[in-house]
């Protein structure tokens, strides 16, 4: 496979579902990049219904994505804002705009394209709930991905709905001109010998024995959406399980293998700081929650300087048995 030696600054986190804790994830993870003395910018990507600045802070925030989509301000950098905490910008979404929660094409590609050139090493995207194409499309673009959920059965099948989408929306752009894939992607059509189509294997299976080019493009498509998995909201043992659910489902029917790249424990303690409107990782010393979010930044930054046919031996070095609750908080350094 080729090697991509680039560095990954844009990190996304997504999830599809509403409530799951993205915003707030999104803000332990640049607190705990900060920390490692990393300069980290957030956007708030939730364009219909921002919230990023009021957990960072910011009552009344004097520039958002509004002044960048309507060109009151040349460039993307002009709408960082300060922080309380060192080391953090922040780009406000713009909940405020009407139409903002779907950008035009220009706009959004306008807005890609100077992502990558913010003053920062890494950029959180805090996405919005949902699946629409803006959405998947910011997910796809990030060079790291992050899907987020908890261990509810509809927060595992949204991630899967999200996770599905996403990928689709990546072959259907990849394959654009190409009418069989589609066809066969979305329909589940059947091809000539009668096969039916379930599961991406499947078109694998056909298109290796068909069509030699469009297997070794399919291949190479699915090999470049590396995703990785964080759990939100543990409270016990049992939600241990629910990254493993998430991948076994992937990689049955997606062929897809995402990495497991950590948990978050459940800390009443968040909710406190949302209601005085002080970020939660500064609200106390010892916070639970941050305990799985500095062990997932620690891997975030390992991961970004990784070359991209590195990705596939650090998962298989990484691999450990099963960790309790007891052992991640009392022995974070193995998480």
């Amino acid at each position: 496979m080729p090697t991509n030696l680039s560095r990954i600054k844009l990190w996304s986190i997504g999830g599809g579902k509403g409530g799951i804790g993205k915003s707030l994830v999104t803000l332990g993870l640049g607190v705990a990049l900060a920390r490692l003395g990393k300069k980290v910018i957030l956007i708030d990507g939730d364009l219909g219904g921002a919230n990023l600045h009021t957990l960072m802070g910011v009552r009344y925030p004097h520039v958002t994505l509004e002044h960048f989509f309507t060109k009151k301000v040349a460039r993307l950098e002009d709408t960082i804002i300060e922080t309380a905490v060192e080391g953090i910008g922040l780009i406000c979404g713009a909940d405020d705009l009407m139409g903002a929660a779907n950008p035009t094409f220009a706009q959004k590609i306008r807005l890609l394209d100077q992502i990558e050139e913010l003053p920062a090493q890494y950029v959180l995207f805090d996405l919005g709930a949902g699946t629409s194409f803006n959405t998947l499309d910011f997910f796809n673009f990030s060079g790291g991905k992050i899907a987020l959920f908890t261990s509810q059965t509809t927060s595992l099948q949204n991630a899967y709905g999200f996770i599905k989408s996403a990928l689709y929306r990546k072959l259907s752009r990849d394959f654009a001109k190409d009418d069989e894939v589609l066809q066969l992607l979305y329909q589940g059509g059947e091809a000539g010998n009668g096969q039916n189509f379930s599961k991406i294997q499947d078109l694998l299976d056909y298109f290796q024995d068909a069509n030699p080019t469009k297997y070794a493009r399919l291949t190479q498509s699915l090999w470049d959406f590396h995703l990785f998995l964080v759990v939100n909201m543990v409270k016990s043992n049992a939600d241990l399980k629910a990254p493993e659910i998430i991948r076994s489902v992937c990689r049955d029917f997606l062929n897809i293998q995402p990495e497991i790249m950590g948990q978050v424990l459940f800390d009443s303690g968040v909710e406190t700081a949302i209601s005085q409107m002080v970020p939660f990782p500064l609200h106390q010393k010892k916070s639970k929650a941050m305990v799985g979010l500095d062990q997932i930044a620690l891997k975030l930054v390992r991961q970004s300087r990784l070359s991209r046919v590195s990705f596939r031996g650090a998962r298989e070095a990484s691999e450990e048995g099963d960790l309790t609750l007891d052992t991640i908080i009392t022995h974070p350094s193995r998480s």
